[in-house]
């Protein structure tokens, strides 16, 4: 949103609301009719799906999973496990619990658990604001049951992938009511590895690599951070010390056009999965188009002259205006709101259409940080050290939360 031809107006604004209210199940709609996918469409040229190891976890996945965040429609999972998808994300926070309630219900109905990789997430437990941090023991004692209630939504003995969710710091890694929880679980099997979901990886994942404690991480990473050298140093620096890396927010955080055209959604997703670091991706993908469209290259990661044309083009990195969740625009704020996090806001809810999981990030930010500072300036003055047109976004989210 880096220009005024590329601003919501009110009509598109609202007409996008009500979509995503429509997607959060806040407003009724009609039952899906998602079309059978015949064998032919499984596989269309019969070529092999790319697998790759995860780490030193030994699981091999193909190279496209399902983000399951911004779907509560049960025949999109279906439709993924016929059409080869093994690996399903979801977490306690996507649409409070309903979605693993879902993700659960379809796994016991095919009977497919023992032949699926299911991750789930956890949030750091906290303490109410205004009250001092937890101490470690409450802090694990809240994370187990937390889990507990996951694996009844789920309706399973355990799940395989088990995150810390949106971790932004070297403590929350080595958090010893973490760790000890994490042992614990894997004590009595029912996790089998431990792993992070990060949005800014740099420390995070050189702190897993330390804490040697961890087996997995899920890591944001698309063709906008090409230039982010530390990011790719620090995914390497993981894999190497055993790893797997899994990535999150591959089409640049969302499908929607951008002012310059459409995305080309498989040029984006191979330019991630061509580096032989990450294992897999996990799309959000919300229909069956767009479950072929991602799938559709998992056989094949070469490029089309077309994908080429579409990643050549440096236009398109500004045009996208994605937030790297450096973190660098904070000190350029009066104020010192958490930006960062007000960017992801703005994606859930207006490039997502998730207006649930809007909220729930919204609501994670401290009064003192969050969006009711930005009624003291006239004019957002934070500078972004990349493409992010943070006043556009703080504007968009003023008409929608003050």
């Amino acid at each position: 949103m880096q220009s005024s031809d590329s601003k919501y107006n009110r009509r598109e604004f609202l007409t996008r609301t009500s979509m995503g209210m429509a997607a959060a199940g806040i407003i009724g709609v009609s039952g899906s009719i998602v079309p059978k996918i015949t064998k032919q469409q499984q596989n269309p040229q019969n070529e092999k799906i790319i697998y790759r190891t995860l780490g030193k976890t030994g699981i091999k996945l193909p190279i496209i999973s399902m983000g399951v965040m911004n779907t509560l429609d049960p025949e999109i999972v279906k439709q993924s496990y016929d059409i080869g998808v093994r690996h399903f994300d979801t977490a306690r926070a996507y649409f409070n619990g309903r979605n693993e309630e879902m993700v659960g219900t379809v796994i016991k109905q095919l009977n497919i658990r023992d032949k699926v990789t299911i991750t789930t997430k956890i949030q750091m437990p906290q303490a109410a604001r205004g009250q001092p941090p937890l101490e470690p023991s409450a802090v694990k004692e809240r994370f187990l049951t937390y889990f507990g209630e996951c694996l009844q939504r789920l309706q399973m003995d355990h799940v395989d992938i088990l995150m810390v969710h949106q971790v932004s710091s070297a403590e929350v890694v080595k958090h010893p009511g973490i760790l000890e929880a994490f042992a614990e679980l894997k004590k009595a099997k029912k996790i089998r590895f431990a792993a992070i979901s990060v949005h800014n990886p740099q420390v995070v994942l050189n702190a897993m690599v330390e804490s040697k404690s961890y087996d997995v991480a899920l890591v944001q990473v698309n063709f906008t951070m090409a230039e982010n050298t530390v990011l790719f140093d620090a995914i390497k620096n993981a894999v190497n010390n055993g790893i797997g890396i899994m990535a999150m927010k591959t089409q640049g955080g969302g499908r929607l056009p951008s002012n310059l055209g459409p995305i080309n959604q498989t040029a984006a997703l191979k330019w991630v999965l061509r580096n032989e670091n990450i294992t897999t991706a996990i799309p959000g993908y919300t229909n069956f188009d767009q479950l072929k469209e991602d799938f559709s290259i998992a056989s094949n990661l070469e490029y089309t002259p077309e994908e080429k044309k579409f990643l050549q083009d440096k236009n398109i990195k500004i045009g996208l205006g994605f937030c790297q969740q450096c973190s660098s625009c904070i000190p350029t704020c009066p104020y010192y709101v958490d930006i960062p996090t007000l960017m992801r806001v703005s994606m859930y809810a207006v490039q997502y259409s998730n207006f649930y999981q809007a909220r729930e990030t919204f609501n994670e930010i401290p009064e003192e940080y969050s969006l009711n500072k930005c009624k003291q300036c006239s004019v957002c003055t934070a500078k972004c050290a990349h493409y992010v047109n943070i006043k556009d976004n703080i504007d968009v989210l003023k008409t929608m939360y003050t």
